[in-house]
């Protein structure tokens, strides 16, 4: 398999919050008390310091209009009922038109989708590329009322639970149902009036209750469930598994469109959410008419998906997602067991499991991730299910970043250990920040600076980190990062083989096949102190990685960056017999070059 030629490496920009200085930060606080970034406040110098780390490209979160408790009646967008949002500011997925963006984010609301373009030009003029959210699985319960280009449910025979030319769900047995919804306790701001009631599903005529996001078919969703969103039908049923996609359902043809929408406007590709609960032939479909000649051939998808055999999902694995035509997909599992490590709920043999039983197919498509915007920050504690400290980076992102030749994600705010502190409303103190309320990163509006985004107010702490990450981000563009060669090193680097080898030490190869070089991954998993001892390379990877006799072991990265340093000049079979010395600082990972 030929080196690929750049490996993705995307930065999360959360538009709601990523220029936002004002730390009020006010629980269930209003827009005008936290404030809210905005499109032209990502300037030419947020965008040349995004691509300084090593990003490739921008992942604008959050900016398709949601619904609100935020009153633009001016402009025809009246705040949403209090029942069917989720925080002040509302969830960012619970989308109320498709083809808008949020005018929250607008410095003149009524020119939002000007301002929007106008940053998509500059992120295309710094020569990276531009990503947005797509959310197919569900809409906000309140998109039906809105007068877009595409209001879903118009024409919908409210008469039947599933049809595939239906873009909903409808609770029709028995008739009548009434939306009755439950609201979380802490969810109580003492100005607003929740009544459990949605005048659009009140079981009259042309209101009937439609199935929440989630798969829940009643007409009272539990308090834990989406209620704020309602699902979308791509001719599959979700409750008998039955599908129906010839002719193409409605809503395979009405996605397609807002696709198309965004792509005239320059995006260049689409995160896109809860993939797995959307029909492989759809996936199809969309992402074949997405990258027709006539619109563009390179659209990036990347699924957020957590298939799994047995879930009765349309999507059960990861290779349906793949033959669809996807990019890249999560990489959930090593994500969660490295959590669980820190947690000691799994081993390093159940992480290592994990990472060698993936196919080579499956390391290219998937993205790595140690922070997104669903998962509690790396520098929240443990008991949050956190990792602890920013300190935590240097050991899990060179894990997670070159492990494969696969694309990198990470969430602004983690260059600098933002650690999701404040009870936000919505969203609890929780180690997050929220994507439903209006908040401020206090240690990320630091490098922000008045928006001429610049380390002069960081900690040395956090300008190392941030040094680091990006020492780490260009190493992951390396030949050997992106080969296609993967070994695990952990079942021979292991003390029952060697004395010299310490309990905690894990080790993996990165290479492609031939080209006379490794990059070694060390990492020291023991928890506490330094991991010193002895890293060996077998015979057979020297062999595939077509190593020569006469080899020279450099170390090239550390917790303190990149460089280069000699380690030792050995040959194939003492590498193997012998190895070389390894001192792994406490929480780090190191990587070494022998050539």
């Amino acid at each position: 398999m030929p080196v690929v030629e750049e490996k993705p490496v995307i930065y999360q920009l959360v538009v709601r919050y990523f220029s936002n200085t004002n730390q009020t930060n006010k629980r269930d606080g209003t827009l005008l008390e936290n404030g809210c970034g905005k499109f032209n406040e990502i300037n030419d110098s947020a965008i040349a310091q995004i691509k300084s780390l090593g990003c490739t490209h921008i992942f604008l979160t959050g900016c398709l209009r949601q619904a609100t408790l935020t009153d633009y009646a001016e402009l025809g967008l009246p705040a949403d009922d209090p029942d069917i949002v989720k925080g002040r500011a509302g969830s960012m997925y619970a989308i109320r038109d498709y083809f808008d963006v949020c005018p929250d984010y607008a410095m003149k609301p009524q020119n939002r989708m000007q301002e929007f373009e106008a940053l998509v030009e500059r992120i295309h003029k710094a020569q990276m590329k531009v990503l947005i959210d797509f959310v197919p699985n569900h809409v906000a319960r309140s998109y039906l009322t809105i007068n877009g280009q595409n209001s879903f449910g118009e024409s919908d025979d409210q008469s039947q639970f599933f049809s595939a030319q239906n873009n909903f769900f409808y609770l029709v047995s028995p008739p009548n149902q009434k939306l009755r919804l439950t609201r979380p306790s802490h969810w109580s701001p003492a100005d607003l009036r929740f009544d459990g009631l949605f005048a659009e599903e009140s079981g009259e005529a042309g209101k009937t209750v439609k199935a929440t996001g989630n798969n829940v078919a009643n007409s009272d969703p539990p308090v834990d469930a989406w209620y704020e969103v309602i699902k979308l039908n791509y001719g599959f049923n979700f409750i008998d598994g039955s599908t129906a996609y010839d002719p193409p359902p409605k809503t395979w043809l009405d996605m397609d469109e807002i696709l198309r929408f965004w792509q005239e406007k320059g995006v260049d590709g689409f995160r896109c959410d809860f993939a797995h609960y959307v029909p492989q032939e759809a996936w199809q479909f969309l992402i074949e008419r997405a990258r027709d000649q006539s619109r563009n051939p390179q659209t990036y998808f990347i699924a957020e998906a957590y298939p799994w055999a047995g879930s009765g999902d349309p999507i059960t694995d990861k290779k349906q997602l793949v033959a669809s035509g996807f990019n890249a997909i999560y990489s959930g599992e090593s994500y969660r067991l490295l959590k669980n490590i820190y947690r000691q709920w799994s081993s390093i043999d159940d992480y290592d499991n994990e990472m060698k039983n993936a196919s080579e197919d499956e390391r290219l498509h998937s993205i790595n991730y140690i922070e997104n915007h669903d998962e509690v920050r790396v520098a929240a504690p443990v008991d949050k299910s956190g990792f602890g400290s920013l300190r935590a980076n240097y050991q899990l992102a060179p894990l997670q970043y070159l492990y494969s030749s696969g694309a990198i994600m990470l969430l602004n705010g983690q260059e600098v250990g933002e650690p999701g502190d404040g009870d936000k409303g919505f969203s609890t103190n929780d180690g997050r920040t929220t994507i439903f309320d209006y908040w401020c990163m206090p240690e990320f509006a630091k490098w922000v600076n008045n928006h001429e985004y610049n380390d002069q107010n960081l900690s040395q702490e956090q300008i190392a980190l941030k040094r680091f990450l990006t020492d780490l981000l260009n190493l992951s563009q390396d030949r050997s990062i992106r080969g296609s060669g993967y070994w695990s090193l952990h079942y021979f680097n292991r003390p029952g083989n060697f004395s010299d080898c310490p309990d905690g030490l894990y080790s993996f190869a990165r290479f492609e096949p031939g080209d006379r070089r490794l990059l070694l991954v060390v990492a020291n998993m023991k928890g506490d102190g330094n991991a010193s001892g002895t890293v060996r390379v077998p015979f057979e990877l020297s062999k595939l990685a077509g190593l020569k006799s006469v080899l020279r072991v450099s170390l090239i990265l550390d917790n303190q960056g990149a460089f280069e340093r000699k380690v030792c000049d050995t040959t194939i079979d003492g590498i193997e017999k012998n190895g070389f010395l390894v001192d792994i600082a406490e929480q780090a990972t190191y990587v070494y070059s022998v050539e």
